[in-house]
């Protein structure tokens, strides 16, 4: 799997995963899937008007397997702009915990063109890591 997603019953952040066509995991409350290859992660944010809580309950707890967060080499964060600085906030917070780059944010179920660019930036995403694994 080259995606892990958690999405709520709003099924905003599935709807999203689902129109990229690319194999996925999907976290939930009762399961956290070990990843064992490079991973990029998409999650939706919720979070109070101080920004706490912007990270799901169950992405923290799958970010918390060692080797899972060890293969985490990206996120990407859903959110509602209505929430302005707050707007896919859980993106900025896994990026900085876990050294790795926020590569996207989308709001709600993303558009065509947010599902185009990221489509685009996986693909430019794989394509530089299998060529940097050739070269070493």
């Amino acid at each position: 799997m080259r995606l892990a997603f958690y999405s709520t019953a709003s099924g905003n952040t599935a709807r999203f995963v689902e129109r990229l066509g690319e194999p996925a995991v999907r976290i939930t409350a009762g399961d956290a899937p070990a990843m064992t290859a490079p991973f990029v992660l998409i999650t939706p944010t919720y979070a109070d008007g101080e920004g706490r809580g912007a990270v799901p309950k169950p992405v923290i707890r799958f970010l918390n397997d060692p080797g899972t967060r060890a293969n985490l080499i990206g996120v990407i964060a859903g959110g509602n702009r209505n929430f302005g600085e707050m707007f896919a906030r859980a993106g900025d917070v896994i990026a900085q915990k876990c050294g790795v780059p926020c590569l996207y944010r989308f709001e709600l179920a993303g558009t065509a063109g947010d599902v185009t660019r990221v489509q685009q930036g996986l693909e430019r995403l794989w394509q530089a890591r299998t060529h940097s694994n050739a070269v070493a």
